[in-house]
């Protein structure tokens, strides 16, 4: 049984709002999601936001086009990327990969 696999595609993003709203829309997150760090990294470990049978199959989170986000606020990526990994640690079931190709 493979993962379920949830590609995060943050082409157009330019700031901490829009990674949150993002994050929201392609990950389903109820109406009552913070929008703020610890709100993010909540939801990550919460096996009850996940879709479908991830929880039994995993959760695989690709991550595209990240890299202008990434320069244009380098201070916020870092935080997002701790966040990232550190809801990996506290979910093993969760796996969020950076994909390191182009703009497509």
């Amino acid at each position: 049984m493979t993962e379920v696999v949830v590609t995060l595609d943050l082409d157009g993003v330019t700031d901490k709002a829009g990674l949150m709203d993002r994050c929201a829309r392609t990950l389903a997150l109820p109406d009552w999601f913070g929008r703020n760090w610890d709100a993010l990294a909540d939801s990550l470990t919460d096996h009850g936001l996940w879709p479908g049978d991830s929880v039994e199959r995993g959760l695989l989170v690709v991550v595209r086009n990240w890299r202008a986000y990434a320069e244009a606020r380098p201070d916020e990526w870092r935080t997002a990327r701790e966040v990232f990994s550190q809801a990996t640690d506290e979910a093993p079931a969760l796996t969020v990969a950076l994909a390191l190709g182009g703009t497509s």
